[in-house]
């Protein structure tokens, strides 16, 4: 039964109940707020005119020892310690409900489910699970609550009020709890790990919702159209995009809309070109905490790199390398729930898992938006050392390996390094033999597309659209052609900068500066002492010397040193003629071969005239 405050009412009935209280010498208006115990009644009557207010924040206490238990708020005292786990409290019953945690003993039981608890005050609260009971209620939207706690801290939604703060940021929050879980961002405490990927987690709740990526559990369910969801904010911002069509964020420099604050901030360092991280140790600004971790790193060997036991690949950061060994082991944690599909990463899933999906997240206005610069030819993305100019951004941070040298990927069995992930994966496929795509004519196989439909062209439709004008050989490709004319123009492209001298190729170049001005460094074998110009030619001089051939040829025995002997051996299994005499148009497989029928085939006509 509900107890209600009546104030000013019948005080001097009142009087007998609250003895030594002369403070209700003169009525004072009705309350009437409802309490589920006379205890909490009586706390309600002595609010106004309490001898016991604290002069810090002016609350009223019932008794001394309260407003004693209460000032300890604001010193921060707390003289009751665990003598297990070093905890320390404010209050004594505090401490004995504490030490419950310890022992493991729950003696209050719940007569419905069997739930035990410590306290028989959390049983109370979880009875009102089964009952439905919700006593406390707001005063401004008629939202109830189970627990007055849970009240207390709704209330601050429509005041506003944010009592705890960060004393490094000056953050505030409406709960103590995510002021704690908030102060972890700042010591950079995880204290939740993920027992299947080690991932960890500064919050339980983080923790949570990252184990349904490996179970595939979505408990959020869409209304509409009954999409399922891992987190409830995502299943929010579905119906927002999709069914609401909402996306309030817009970029104010292209007019593309995001559905949350966060996207929006990542795309405009597109625009802005903000590189809010700065490095303490020299001048440079860089436009993600990682990438300023990584200079960190190369530049001034601040820090540690996590480097791969097996292929001595270095990451930046630690969970970088434990994806990255999750494929050598060839683990995939990461199981669609549609398909027997599994990932290495999170975000690999993530991308497939539109494939069962109908629902698309970009209109076909967003599309064109997006598409927009490759049909208008605009290219706002500019290479700061040799001006060229890119379609997205992504392409551009590809072009800047060109002149940086970086090749991140590395090949496990030959090193051999790549700036491109898909390059890498293109010649793993050189080792393992695997051809994928097969020709429908002659069922010949390749191991990448673009070599199939350079053998559809060449062999079956005999195209080959580009031909040298100095000599008449024709090619499939125009880069064929172009380091062909070489030949012929004596084009010298490539300047020495210590000297007038210019050479064909940069090996060339490269080799001059080295014999000539000492520029540069050599790559020599400790065995023979043999130079070599690029290191990746002294790996493999150094095959040969342990006899090492990692190239097999996937039609006999054979093995190979080196990817080009492995070509050129494969045209023995192969009736394909690439190269044309332009004298009397005979094919052969080997340009020495039509090169040695040239000067034959050239001196005969010379006799016939």
């Amino acid at each position: 039964m509900s107890r209600v405050c009546y104030i000013g009412d019948n005080i001097e009935a009142d009087r007998n109940d609250i003895r030594e209280r002369p403070h209700y010498d003169k009525p004072r208006p009705r309350c009437e707020t409802s309490f589920t115990s006379q205890s909490r009644l009586r706390s309600c009557v002595y609010v106004d005119g309490s001898e016991y207010r604290c002069v810090e924040c002016g609350k009223s206490c019932q008794s001394n020892y309260e407003l004693t238990v209460h000032k300890r708020s604001h010193s921060g005292e707390k003289p009751f310690e665990c003598t297990v786990c070093s905890k320390r409290f404010t209050q004594s019953g505090d401490l004995v409900r504490h030490s419950k945690t310890h022992s493991g003993e729950k003696p209050y039981k719940c007569r419905v489910c069997d739930k035990e608890f410590c306290q028989a005050g959390n049983l109370k609260c979880h009875m009102r699970i089964h009952t439905g009971e919700k006593s406390f209620k707001c005063r401004v939207c008629d939202k109830a609550f189970r627990q007055a706690v849970h009240l207390t801290t709704h209330m601050r939604v429509h005041t506003g009020e944010k009592p705890y703060k960060c004393h490094v940021c000056d953050k505030a929050f409406t709960q103590y709890g995510n002021l704690n879980g908030h102060m972890r961002v700042h010591t950079g405490e995880k204290l939740y790990k993920c027992h299947v990927c080690d991932k960890e987690f500064c919050q339980s709740a983080h923790q949570k919702a990252h184990m349904r990526v490996h179970t595939g559990e979505k408990p959020y369910k869409c209304a509409l159209c009954d999409r399922t969801f891992s987190q409830s904010s995502n299943l929010q911002q579905h119906e927002r995009c999709v069914h609401d069509n909402v996306r309030p964020y817009h970029c104010p420099y292209c007019g593309v809309r995001f559905a949350s604050k966060c996207k929006l901030k990542r795309h405009l360092v597109v625009h802005t070109d903000a590189k809010p991280y700065s490095c303490r140790l020299c001048s440079g600004h860089f436009r993600t905490h990682l990438r300023l971790k990584r200079h960190l790193l190369e530049s001034h060997d601040e820090g540690t790199w996590f480097t791969c036991h097996i292929c001595e690949k270095k990451y930046v950061d630690q969970y970088d390398l434990k994806l990255h060994l999750l494929r050598h082991e060839n683990v995939k944690p990461y199981v669609c729930s549609e398909c027997p599909e599994c990932f290495y990463t999170a975000y690999q899933l993530k991308c497939h898992q539109p494939v069962h999906s109908d629902y698309k997240e970009f209109s076909q206005s967003d599309c064109l938006k997006y598409r927009k610069k490759n049909h208008t030819g605009q290219k706002p993305y500019k290479c700061r050392v040799c001006d060229k100019a890119f379609t997205h951004c992504g392409h551009l941070n590809r072009h800047m390996r060109v002149h940086t040298g970086d090749k991140p990927y590395r090949c496990h069995v030959c090193a051999k390094e790549f700036s491109q992930s898909g390059s890498l994966n293109m010649h793993m496929r050189v080792h393992t033999g695997e051809k994928s795509y097969k020709c429908a004519l002659c069922e010949r196989t390749f191991s990448q597309n673009i070599h199939l439909q350079q053998h559809k062209r060449c062999v079956h439709d005999k195209i080959r659209p580009y031909h040298c004008p100095h000599c008449g050989v024709r090619f499939a490709r125009k880069d064929t052609l172009e380091r062909h004319l070489v030949v012929h123009t004596g084009a010298k492209l490539y300047p020495c900068e210590l000297c007038s001298s210019h050479f064909r190729t940069q090996f060339q170049q490269k080799r001059h500066l080295l014999e000539s001005h000492n520029e540069g460094a050599w790559f020599t074998c400790h065995i023979c002492l043999k130079n070599y110009v690029y290191r990746c030619d002294l790996k493999a001089h150094l095959l040969r010397h342990e006899d090492v051939k990692p190239y097999a040829c996937s039609e006999c025995p054979k093995c190979f040193y080196t990817a080009t002997d492995l070509k050129g051996h494969q045209l023995v299994h192969s009736d394909y003629k690439r190269f044309t005499c332009s004298l009397c148009n005979r094919l052969f497989k080997t340009k020495r071969g039509v090169r040695r029928h040239f000067k034959k085939c050239s001196a005969v006509l010379v006799l016939d005239f």
